[in-house]
């Protein structure tokens, strides 16, 4: 019989975190059909005779388990094994789940709720991190996410299925309730992932998906950040990035804007790399004399509220005006 809702996990070396894991699954006070779809990943622990302890457990309390997996000499990661479990379940509607990680009771029912209101969105919610003192402004961040800024977000090792996603048209809605406790650790999956990969699929989305619907923009961060995502644009996006001065009506070029003085009190930012002859040199303005719309290469949360209260002396409608790339 088909489930309601299939549980994908990927497992592979999870012995210290499973038990834990699976019990959370047997937890769900969701009413619907419910399968658990593991596939073991080339575990050399005891991954396994866990998986098959849990699996009796959970039958008896009414929920299926199918297992699949291989025992190769090396595993062949995350992404894989969570096609495979998705492609061994029968639901109709998946929730993902990693192996170090643990839902809260409520999980399965809020998600499948809000999923069934929402059919064309991927569901989040907020999470708890383990241990509590760790990536303490990241967790912050991705719990006060506002829905526009859920589309220009995703999870490392999810990238490219989240923005396969919306380009489909899909959207991304958030339980906001803590339903998931989200465990940092180095051997996480998402440290697996390039910073370097991330980085170019995040520059190759916004230059397909946002920077088409302006004819020019501002890069608000005339530092490192923005300086590099000023290098990975491409020539035609790099030539869109034109802002207007609030002292005059001519357009000029200009590049950055910022409120550090030095930066501002240089005047420019020289691209050194550039194949053109003479280098271009970016003009740099204070963020009250540029205009938007911008691409904001300021993380969030970092500076006390006091980037946060500029941008909102400035009005701006997030999605029209600005959008951050931090």
């Amino acid at each position: 019989m088909q489930a309601h809702v299939s549980i994908i996990l990927p497992v592979h070396n999870a012995e210290p975190w499973l038990d834990e894991c699976l019990r959370s699954v047997l937890q769900q006070d969701f009413e619907g059909t419910m399968e658990l779809s593991v596939f073991n990943d080339a575990s050399k622990d005891k991954s396994g005779a866990i998986i098959e302890k849990w699996r009796v457990k959970l039958e008896d309390s009414g929920v299926h388990v199918i297992i699949g997996g291989h025992d190769s000499l090396s595993p062949r990661g995350v992404g894989y094994s969570k096609n495979q479990a998705v492609a061994q379940s029968s639901g109709s509607y998946l929730c993902f789940l990693d192996s170090d990680d643990v839902m809260m009771p409520q999980r399965v029912r809020l998600q499948h709720q809000a999923a069934v209101q929402h059919p064309s969105s991927i569901i989040g919610c907020r999470v708890r991190r383990d241990p509590p003192n760790s990536t303490e402004r990241y967790t912050r961040w991705i719990n006060q996410l506002t829905p526009e800024q859920l589309l220009t977000q995703g999870v490392p090792e999810d990238l490219l299925f989240f923005y396969e996603h919306l380009r489909k048209g899909g959207g991304v809605v958030r339980v906001d309730q803590s339903l998931l406790l989200y465990r940092y650790h180095p051997r996480a999956a998402t440290h697996s992932v390039l910073e370097t990969t991330i980085w170019t699929h995040r520059v190759r989305f916004l230059e397909e998906q946002a920077l088409p619907r302006w004819a020019a923009f501002t890069i608000w961060n005339a530092g490192k950040q923005g300086r590099r995502l000023y290098r990975s644009l491409t020539a035609a996006s790099q030539r869109k990035v034109v802002a207007f001065c609030d002292f005059c009506a001519c357009p000029q070029v200009v590049a950055f804007c910022d409120v550090d003085e030095n930066k501002i009190r240089k005047g420019f930012y020289c691209h050194e790399d550039s194949q053109e002859r003479p280098k271009p040199r970016i003009p740099i303005l204070h963020f009250r004399a540029a205009r938007p719309p911008f691409v904001i290469c300021v993380k969030l949360d970092l500076t006390g509220g006091a980037f946060e209260d500029n941008l909102r002396s400035l009005h701006l409608q997030e999605g029209q005006d600005f959008l951050h790339f931090s």
